[in-house]
């Protein structure tokens, strides 16, 4: 056995070209790729894919159709698209939230269309530039309504001189549409709350990016995300009014909401008299705005992240020294069981459920106090050859994967490699050149002298006539 350290890796193998993009057909193409590899598919116990519907749908996806065929390829939908979709969900919550990213793209657009406006803004701002709203890019909206949210007075004096001196109607229009965005409260409110949404998702994505990121860390800080926006949802807008405040004394701005006209619907013959309930314009901004954004970004963690509850059900007590040693007998019994269960498959299981209890018995007297995670606990296990259960299941724990976002990033280097120059490069060259890019940290180790001299001997040309 290895003396050094248990890490979870994952490596680049090939790009695959296929013409139809449809669940079925990319099972059948990842069937032959597996088979090419000599890897058996019933071997798989973790699979992760981006969160389209061909990938991650309930009935004819690619993960559905091969838990057909193995039920212990354990799925797990790629966190950081997950984030983002529930960042979506946000957007389109309600019409202020979609009017809100709105005039944030306007600003980054009233300026980036020219070279000249885009000198005139940094005339006046010379710290964070402005960014262009991405739905895909999972950073563009926080650093988009960063730069806005701790430059909006620099903004709008950018913006006045732009109003002031351009010679296009449009542009002027624009310009001054946008002074009366800045200068109105609510805005500056609603810039408030999105940074703090934002800023605290953005901070978890990063952190589910992390190569080391296993399953039990990433589900701890879910849990915590999801914690934080339901302590926000209750003292947040406190906290925002607070900041936004001092921005608008900042700008010399009222900091005031917009009272809207009372509309006096006809009321029927059975309805009593009195007069309808009204909301003041602070309240009825924190109901129907604040409120209703963050219940939806609760309500789209919770139901995009409902998979991390079945496998924290399945492993959870394995995912830490402390939950380990908190467990009776009875309830050691249980989760052990429910284990072997789960790993079972035509009257196999990867795991005794007897032998792992009493191998976790052991554990619990035995294990090191900072060996506290998951992946700590298995490296201590894989020093003695006694925890033969303990060893698979945590290995299977730390297989099932968090993201995709390692295997997106392959793209990118896809679009270095494949440039105008290389526009008709083969397929297998063009995975070669990407495997020595990709890997490159494998590539450094590798002994080429030997390499060389094996090729020369097999290629070599040199004949003796007679």
């Amino acid at each position: 056995m290895s003396n050094c350290p248990i890490t979870v890796k994952e490596y680049f193998l090939e790009f695959l070209k296929v013409d139809d993009t449809s669940g079925l057909w990319l099972f059948n193409v990842l069937q032959v790729i597996l088979k090419s590899l000599n890897l058996i598919i019933n071997d798989v116990r973790g699979q992760g894919y981006d969160n389209g519907s061909n990938m991650k749908g309930k009935h004819q996806s690619v993960q559905k159709r091969l838990l057909e065929i193995n039920p212990r390829a354990f799925y797990m939908p790629c966190a950081c698209h997950s984030l983002n979709l529930t960042i979506c969900d946000m957007a389109h919550s309600c019409v202020k939230a979609v009017s809100f990213l709105g005039v944030v793209q306007r600003i980054y657009s009233v300026f980036s269309n020219s070279t000249k406006r885009w000198k005139k803004f940094q005339d006046y701002v010379d710290g964070l530039t402005l960014k262009k709203l991405s739905t895909t890019r999972w950073e563009s909206r926080i650093d988009s309504i960063k730069a806005i949210r701790y430059q909006a007075p620099q903004i709008r004096e950018s913006l006045l001189e732009l109003q002031e001196s351009s010679d296009d109607v449009k542009t002027k229009s624009e310009a001054e549409s946008l002074v009366n965005e800045l200068e109105n409260f609510e805005f500056l409110l609603g810039m408030t709350i999105w940074h703090d949404i934002l800023f605290n998702i953005n901070m978890i994505s990063k952190l589910l990016q992390s190569k080391d990121m296993c399953i039990d860390v990433a589900i701890v800080q879910l849990k915590g995300l999801i914690s934080y926006f339901e302590k926000y949802r209750e003292n947040g807008f406190t906290n925002a009014m607070i900041f936004a405040k001092s921005t608008a004394l900042d700008m010399e701005i009222e900091s005031i909401f917009v009272k809207k006209r009372q509309y006096r619907r006809e009321k029927l013959f059975d309805e009593s008299a009195h007069e309808d309930i009204t909301q003041s314009p602070e309240e009825s901004f924190r109901v129907n705005y604040f409120i209703v954004v963050v219940d939806v970004d609760i309500a789209s963690l919770k139901s995009r992240f409902e998979q991390s509850k079945t496998y924290e059900n399945i492993f959870g007590f394995l995912f830490d020294l402390n939950k380990l040693t908190s467990l009776d007998d009875d309830k050691l019994k249980e989760c052990c069981v429910n284990l072997e269960t789960a790993l079972e498959y035509n009257s196999f299981s990867d795991v005794d459920s007897n032998d792992l209890f009493y191998e976790l018995k052991v554990l619990q007297v035995v294990l090191l106090r900072e060996t506290k995670t998951a992946i700590k606990i298995l490296d201590f296990v894989k020093t003695f050859d006694c925890y033969p259960n303990v060893s698979i299941a945590y290995r299977i724990l730390l297989t099932i994967s968090v993201t995709v976002a390692s295997a997106e990033k392959s793209f990118s280097k896809l679009k270095m490699l494949k440039s105008y120059l290389r526009s008709t490069t083969s397929q297998e060259r063009l995975n070669g050149l990407t495997l020595l890019c990709i890997e490159k940290d494998m590539l450094e180790k590798i002994e080429f002298e030997n390499i060389i001299d094996d090729f020369a001997s097999q290629n070599a040309r040199r004949r003796h006539f007679q």
